[in-house]
């Protein structure tokens, strides 16, 4: 077990790699770049936008600014719109956002300053990228966190007992439940929790903004713990009630197919109690997929599930912040959390391997290899 751990460590880097270079050349051919919006600004608001860029810009000539330390990406040497702009502010441009270097050599001093956790400066927020990431985790971990946690403790009891009571009538009522929650997008049960929940129309019980309330540094602690789910229930029952229907079905499914086998009817056989059948011998087996596949859904739900909602209830995330990292083309932005997350999402995906033999020691994934 220990090499083909160290097999997947190793590779780890190879796919990071492999994943940066895609991505880094896909940009090369992305349209409204990072000086194309500037352009697009100073076409508007000529005088003041060109007092900002020259402040930003002072220390740029010599290798400090953004661009300079390998953050990025993408360059073209006519710009859309720039007619009518004086040249050198053009070129300065190129140089604060580092265009006026070969995008290979660009490639490789991202890489290098990423290889130190060095992620640079995001081109519109006037901050540290590491520093905008750790604003936005609290939110993102909240949501990830609860949602994923809730969607388990209740599919997978559920997803028993419908196996168990296949055919009856909780069966066929609770799979009609759970197939018009998953066919209702996350985002349109949002706005239909704020309409009767959160003052839109009906009831005013929850929040319709934030993480926490203004005054959450005045309140105890019992009362932050209490202020902070208030807040949390909208958002996470959004988020959780279209994911039931996946979970629950397949841990049926998983544990329909194992009560079929031979060793349960002989477990049955020997006098066992139903009990005793369907947690002793059963669950661990049934199981399996779904416990391994835990940190995989975690990761989908922290960073890639929860857009919509974060713009929906005014949540300041992860997810809103890739966004908003797209539409403005800050690409110090988007290349350090794709960074940051893949590494992230390759180090889980090793766990829910690791899983795997934790919960089933039988297998052996050197032997399958040989």
């Amino acid at each position: 077990m220990l090499n083909y751990i160290l097999r997947r460590l190793l590779l780890i880097p190879v796919t990071l790699f492999g994943i940066m270079v895609l991505n880094f050349a896909i940009i090369q051919f992305a349209p409204g770049g990072p000086v194309e919006q500037v352009i697009a600004q100073l076409q508007g608001t000529a005088v003041s936008s060109t007092a900002r860029i020259t402040n930003q810009g002072g220390d740029s000539g010599g290798g400090s600014g953004s661009g300079a330390s390998g953050n990025n990406f993408s360059s073209n040497s006519n710009y859309r719109g720039a007619q009518g702009l004086d040249p050198e502010v053009i070129k300065q441009l190129e140089v604060q956002f580092g265009f006026d270097k070969p995008a290979h050599e660009r490639f490789w001093m991202m890489m290098k300053n990423y290889l130190t956790f060095d992620f640079g400066q995001s081109y519109f927020q006037d901050r540290d990228v590491v520093d905008l990431v750790i604003d936005k985790m609290p939110v993102s971990i909240s949501l990830g966190i609860w949602s994923t946690l809730i969607i388990y403790i209740i599919s997978i009891p559920l997803g028993i007992t419908k196996a168990v009571r296949d055919g009856s009538n909780f069966d066929i009522w609770s799979s009609a439940a759970i197939i018009v929650g998953f066919a209702i997008p996350g985002f349109l049960f949002a706005v239909m929790l704020i309409v009767v929940f959160a003052g839109g129309a009906y009831l005013d019980w929850f929040p319709l903004r934030g993480l926490t309330s203004s005054n959450w540094e005045q309140l105890s602690l019992w009362g932050k713990v209490v202020d902070y789910f208030w807040h949390l229930t909208l958002p996470i029952i959004a988020l959780t009630i279209s994911g039931f229907a996946t979970l629950t079905m397949l841990t049926k499914n998983s544990f329909l197919d194992e009560i079929n086998k031979q060793y349960v009817v002989t477990a049955r056989a020997k006098g066992l109690t139903e009990k005793r059948v369907l947690y002793g011998h059963v669950f661990r087996n049934a199981m399996l997929l779904i416990i391994a596949g835990f940190p995989s859904a975690l990761v989908g739900m922290l960073f890639t599930g929860s857009v919509l909602i974060e713009v929906i209830f005014s949540l300041d995330g992860l997810g809103l912040l890739g966004f908003n990292a797209v539409m403005t083309r800050d690409y110090p932005v988007m290349f350090a959390t794709l960074y940051f997350f893949t590494l992230f999402g390759l180090i889980m995906n090793l766990i829910s391997d690791l899983s795997y033999h934790l919960v089933d020691p039988r297998i052996d994934f050197e032997g399958r290899e040989n």
